[in-house]
């Protein structure tokens, strides 16, 4: 099967879908893999490092798509690069198809397959293959590096001859997988973490990795597949109040809340950051999808009635190095699912199949 591995065209993405190892071991496997001259530059991989893994670089990205049964990326596929497709092609890559709907309709009128990247069920047996969860990680983890960057203070308790320094307050909205990251990363600087989500059984995480868990007794929360589905206006103002407290004493906050296929729910309002701390730090990981604060601007650092606002979009492209081999082996495990190097198994009833498959030669399926 010939795999071939497409530079990112969005603008200012560092990543790239496959690593030289990965390539190395999928070759092992029977796979016959191709990559965009320069795919990897901007995570430190150069094309030598690709020869050398057994990879084939080519230099025109029209060829690579002709010659290429399967065809992979981080990011969902730009015009230009549908146009190329040709019937019967494989596409995996992130999709995001619950808020692309024209995306969905070119890719299918090309007649091609497509999976999701982000589409990946939340069981046990796809935890491997789960780039939602890896490349979150990474962004909590970044997301504390942005905040101590932009703070005028530090984390932890430093006592001095000059005097004694108290260590920061770090609130943390959502305690999924970027938030438990962003916890155990501002609690190992040494700063006092409090952290609070819509879903009641994160109250053991967060208070394992040492952060104090707001709690809010409601039961206006659906979750489905791992997240918050629907909160009820009523839920939401009880967090709010529950929070405001913590939040106005704040030196840095980092909100993480997202809905699947929405625009992200606003947690902080202009009103509450006029009460918020002078001189503190918003970090808005949610800017990419409208942003959890009210007054954040994607990819801006903007000052609001005293409060620094972080709108820094795809935090993992910062990290690329780490971001791209871990995303390579979730496809990797993704791929080995669902095919041999004798091709796809189409195994249409089966769990993740099911889940990830958006389009099947050219019918849009979700």
């Amino acid at each position: 099967m010939k795999i071939g591995v497409l530079k990112e065209s969005r603008p200012g993405e560092k990543r790239v879908s496959i690593s030289p190892q990965i390539v190395k071991q999928l070759i092992s496997k029977g796979f016959n893999i191709s990559v965009e001259q320069s795919c990897g530059e901007a995570s430190a991989f150069t094309d030598d490092h690709y020869r050398d893994a057994g990879a084939s670089v080519v230099s025109n990205k029209t060829e690579l798509i002709a010659n290429s049964q399967v065809l992979v990326k981080v990011n969902t596929f730009s015009q230009d690069e549908i146009e190329l497709l040709k019937a019967g092609t494989i596409t995996l890559s992130l999709m995001y198809h619950a808020i692309n709907p024209d995306m969905l309709q070119a890719l299918a009128s090309k007649g091609v397959s497509s999976f999701s990247m982000d589409a990946i069920p939340r069981i046990s047996r796809a935890q491997s293959m789960d780039v939602l969860s890896s490349q979150g990680n990474l962004a909590g983890y970044k997301a504390v590096i942005l905040g101590a960057e932009q703070m005028t203070k530090i984390f932890p308790l430093m006592m001095t001859a000059a005097g004694t320094i108290t260590p920061s307050k770090v609130l943390i909205f959502g305690v999924g997988v970027a938030g438990l990251q962003a916890i155990a990363t501002a609690k190992r600087l040494g700063s006092v973490v409090e952290a609070t989500d819509v879903r009641a059984e994160t109250k053991e995480q967060a208070e394992s990795l040492g952060a104090k868990f707001i709690s809010v007794e409601d039961d206006g929360v659906k979750v489905e597949g791992g997240y918050a589905k629907e909160v009820s206006a009523e839920y939401l103002a009880k967090q709010k109040a529950a929070v405001n407290k913590s939040l106005f004493q704040a030196d840095l906050v980092i909100t993480t809340a997202l809905v699947m296929g929405r625009k992200a729910p606003v947690l902080i309002t202009e009103e509450q950051v006029k009460q918020m701390k002078y001189g503190s730090v918003i970090v808005d990981m949610a800017a990419e999808q409208g942003g959890n604060c009210e007054l954040t601007e994607a990819d801006k650092i903007v000052v609001k009635h005293g409060v620094k606002i972080v709108g820094t979009t795809n935090l993992p492209s910062t990290l690329a190095t780490n971001a791209s081999e871990l995303y390579a082996k979730n496809l990797q495990n993704f791929l080995l699912h669902l095919a041999d190097s004798n091709g796809f198994k189409w195994d249409l009833e089966e769990e993740i199949t099911k889940g990830t498959l958006i389009i099947h030669e050219g019918k849009i399926l979700k």
